[in-house]
């Protein structure tokens, strides 16, 4: 079936509602007129149904995420994914794989504060542009993670122990017909180092006491801690929650944080505690296994103008260093730099697709960085830029701009990486073939007849 490979990719869309899309914006759908049909049944699968509501999401949710030059599925091909994830659904119960209560709740938990950070925390809100309560979304929001991470479980199960030798990449490569290997537009390799100015410790103590005295409020009876989260917390993302982040497992947030939250009893309030994001005053809500839900208060110092300075100046030290030729790049990078997405890359950008330092211009997000590629020589390290991070403050960073890739035709001396991911899909594809042949005769699959004219399932 040579549309499976695309149809298992949409799933993941699919399998998540607009509503639960914190980045996507929320409008209530029009009421139906009195006697008109708004819902129905239009495929089962063993146990499982697919309603009309769900592909019409689902079919709006595609066409909003495809990119511009890339034709957006058709309702036909947005069925037969969704089809084939309630197979998948169905095929792990009978292969008895599982998820756990633990990890939908946990991943449940984090989609729904994120919506609920689009309405401020205001449950009301979020209700009255839903048309359902906040219970009613969580519920919702449960079934549907459920129903993804057992797609994802029973794909990397069927794919488990895939491996890809250079053998098979030159194999891929070779079978491509030389017109239609694929035209690469030009790409960059650029690295940074980025320096996070100290800030002195009059501000800190300053901030410290701030906490205390937040914290003294609260033991006094004086204030809540939800209260005093959405005056005084700088974390856009809790502070409107009154601080609240939602369950998190071990190892996801910044150490101090975790190993203070973790050493609290429940409802226990910490003094503050600094991590690489600033202060924060954490309590501990609730621990559930392997995972822990806290409210925080955070509040991040600001340096100073002599405190940014400083690190320009550190930086353009280790620039002359850098150009003397007594360091290369990428060790600097890697000793120096206090990004940790690139410094473990030798400071090198990475396009997350496939795991290569070579990136298109259109990759670069960051429209700062793509202007200042454009008035730099290849070879060149600029003098140290400002810039702000949302989450983190103000940031001192070197740009090297070490190559540049003129567009060109698909060969493997260049695009080995790219190729060695096609191969990969072709791979996965392949042996997600040979498992769909086999497994639909395994469960129950009876579709409404005004789906017919889709031709699903192979049927042709």
């Amino acid at each position: 079936m040579s549309r499976l490979n695309y149809l298992l990719t949409l799933c993941a869309l699919n399998l998540i509602v607009i509503q639960a899309n914190a980045q996507t914006e929320v409008k209530k759908e029009p009421s139906a007129p009195a006697g008109q049909v708004i819902d129905k049944i239009v495929a089962k699968v063993n146990n499982y149904i697919l309603l009309e509501s769900d592909i019409q999401k689902s079919y709006l949710e595609a066409i909003a995420q495809s990119q511009q030059d890339i034709q957006p599925p058709t309702r036909c091909e947005v069925f037969e994914s969704l089809l084939i994830s309630k197979m998948m659904v169905a095929k792990a119960e009978i292969d008895s794989v599982m998820v756990t209560d633990a990890e939908v709740m946990f991943q449940a938990d984090q989609r729904f504060s994120m919506v609920m950070q689009q309405f401020g925390g205001d449950e009301n809100m979020l209700a009255e542009v839903y048309g359902k309560s906040a219970d009613q979304l969580k519920t919702e929001i449960h079934d549907m993670l459920k129903e993804q991470l057992l797609v994802q479980k029973m794909q990397a199960k069927i794919t488990e122990g895939l491996t890809i030798s250079p053998a098979d990449v030159r194999k891929f490569y070779n079978d491509i017909p030389k017109d239609s290997l694929p035209f690469f537009s030009a790409e960059v390799m650029v690295g940074q180092i980025v320096k996070k100015p100290e800030v002195n410790q009059k501000v800190k103590n300053e901030i410290t006491e701030q906490l205390r005295g937040l914290k003294n409020q609260i033991m006094e009876g004086k204030a809540d801690f939800q209260t005093l989260a959405k005056q005084y917390s700088q974390d856009p993302g809790s502070a409107p929650l009154g601080g609240e982040l939602g369950f998190f497992r071990r190892g996801e947030l910044a150490p101090e944080y975790e190993a203070t939250a973790l050493g609290l009893e429940v409802l226990e309030i910490s003094d503050p505690v600094e991590t690489a994001f600033g202060f924060h005053m954490i309590q501990l809500l609730e621990r559930r296994g392997n995972t822990f839900n806290t409210r925080h208060i955070l509040i991040r110092p600001e340096p100073s103008e002599q405190d940014i300075l400083d690190a320009e100046r550190f930086l353009d030290s280790l620039r002359t260093v850098i150009q003397s030729g007594k360091i290369d790049f990428a060790k600097a990078a890697k000793e120096s730099s206090d990004d940790r997405a690139t410094s473990d890359n030798g400071g090198f950008f990475v396009d997350p697709n496939n795991n290569s330092s070579r990136l298109t211009l259109r990759t670069l997000d960051d429209p700062v960085l793509y202007f200042t590629l454009d008035s730099m020589e290849v070879g060149s390290i600029t003098p140290p830029i400002r810039y702000e991070t949302e989450r983190e403050g103000p940031r001192v960073r070197i740009l090297f701009y070490k190559e540049r890739f003129p567009a060109h035709r698909a060969n493997l001396e260049d695009d080995y990486e790219k190729m060695k991911a096609a191969t990969k899909r072709r791979k996965e594809e392949s042996l997600l073939s040979r498992w769909f042949i086999t497994a639909k005769e395994d469960v129950f699959i009876d579709i409404d007849p005004a789906y017919d004219r889709c031709d699903v399932l192979g049927k042709k």
